[in-house]
């Protein structure tokens, strides 16, 4: 099996999977407790938060723990939409984010708040002129993901984040995509809220966490206890706690080394892919992107079809979002760059990790040309394409 869909999960490290094995069953305490054995768990937890923290240059204090991005997401929408809204009811956000936050605030413009999305250029970068002249008196959040899920694309969050600081208004990044995989430091780019994900990164699923920067005042999200310092009731999930903190600390580790390595495979890969298999697309921008992402269109092929027969030979890809994947709508992404609808319906998303070699990339690229041809000869557009081609060289 070839495996490059390591944006919608990545395989859990060895020894992330060794640090959380002792807190299934040996260390099993519940950290709220107030014996030592207990102690033990929130010792762990500790440790974790800690290093989750460093990673993004933030305080240990600033981090709370949740079920994974999409609940850090709503959190950080629902609850800055309902703390500040004495101030005004106007979100800012873009026309690419991920379902977790578009569905989110559409739905609290269902309860009354008024929300612009901003739209991308052809590249997929949010449009800076777009997003200020935006700006209102009553605008109490601007919420701008770090590294688009499907393209890729990595978003001015310096630029963002100044607008925001300059005008008093909260700025939210989800950084689902980026964390562990870009440098990010929440105090060099402004980022009072910033999402993460456990499984994005080699760390377990389940798990994932919100970054809240001091003196920010938004509510709870989920009540009923007072862990994570009474902002996000439950009990901790340790084993998950202590599997993300091993995840970033690796992460943080080889950091530069990944983003070489991928960025080497990733370009080598497109370039393959764009030189070989003619009315092929790369979509995103060519150079601010996830080093291990790359996404295509190719034209006069349904997307779907591909992945099933890139299935049948051991590769395990997609054509966007894990989250949409029932859904028989183009991507809104895709769309958002400008395609018609035909074209963003044969796309493809490879997404790479530090595992994937050469030989994969190979073997990939050399089976998506044959699938391609063998499904554009039973497509009459590309047929007419290739005769009207015929005529002209005639």
């Amino acid at each position: 099996m070839i495996y490059l869909d390591n944006a919608a999960t990545t395989r859990v490290s060895e020894e992330v999977f060794e640090a959380m094995k002792p807190y299934f069953c040996e260390q099993y305490a519940n950290p709220s407790g107030i014996y030592s054995f207990a102690g033990r768990s929130m010792k762990a937890v500790d440790e974790a938060r800690r290093s989750v923290a460093q990673l993004i240059g933030a305080q240990h204090d600033e981090i709370y723990f949740t079920a994974g991005g999409s609940e850090s997401d709503n959190w950080a929408v629902k609850a800055a939409a309902a703390f500040c809204q004495k101030k005004g009811k106007h979100i800012i956000t873009s026309k690419i984010e991920h379902h977790a936050v578009l569905h989110t605030c559409q739905y609290l413009e269902k309860q009354g708040y008024e929300v612009t999305y901003v739209d991308v250029d052809a590249c997929g970068v949010i449009k800076l002129d777009e997003l200020e002249a935006a700006i209102r008196p009553d605008t109490i959040l601007i919420t701008v993901m770090a590294a688009n899920n499907e393209i890729g694309t990595i978003q001015p969050l310096r630029e963002i984040g100044a607008l925001a600081k300059k005008n008093g208004i909260l700025f939210h990044t989800d950084a689902v995509q980026a964390y562990g995989h870009i440098p990010l430091d929440v105090d060099a780019l402004h980022i009072d809220m910033l999402s993460a994900s456990g499984h994005k990164f080699r760390g377990p699923k389940g798990i994932g966490f919100l970054y809240i920067r001091k003196g920010v005042r938004i509510g709870s999200f989920v009540h009923g206890g007072a862990q994570e310092r009474s902002r996000r009731a439950g009990t901790l999930n340790v084993p998950g706690i202590v599997g993300i903190g091993a995840a970033a600390r690796l992460a943080a580790a080889s950091l530069q080394e990944r983003q070489e390595q991928e960025t080497a495979l990733r370009d080598y890969l497109i370039r393959r892919v764009l030189e070989e298999i003619p009315y092929s697309r790369l979509n995103g921008h060519a150079t601010d992107r996830l080093p291990g992402n790359a996404n295509f269109c190719f034209r006069f092929i349904e997307g779907e079809s591909l992945l099933i027969l890139l299935d049948q030979q051991g590769i395990c890809a997609s054509s966007g979002s894990a989250c949409t994947s029932g859904s028989l709508d183009p991507s809104h992404v895709l769309l958002a760059l400008g395609l018609p609808h035909e074209l963003a319906h044969g796309s493809l998303r490879l997404t790479l990790s530090e595992e994937t070699t050469r030989e994969d990339i190979d073997s990939t690229v050399d089976a998506v040309g044959r699938i391609v041809e063998r499904l554009r000869s039973m497509s009459p557009l590309y047929e007419d394409v290739i005769k009207q081609n015929r005529k002209r060289e005639a």
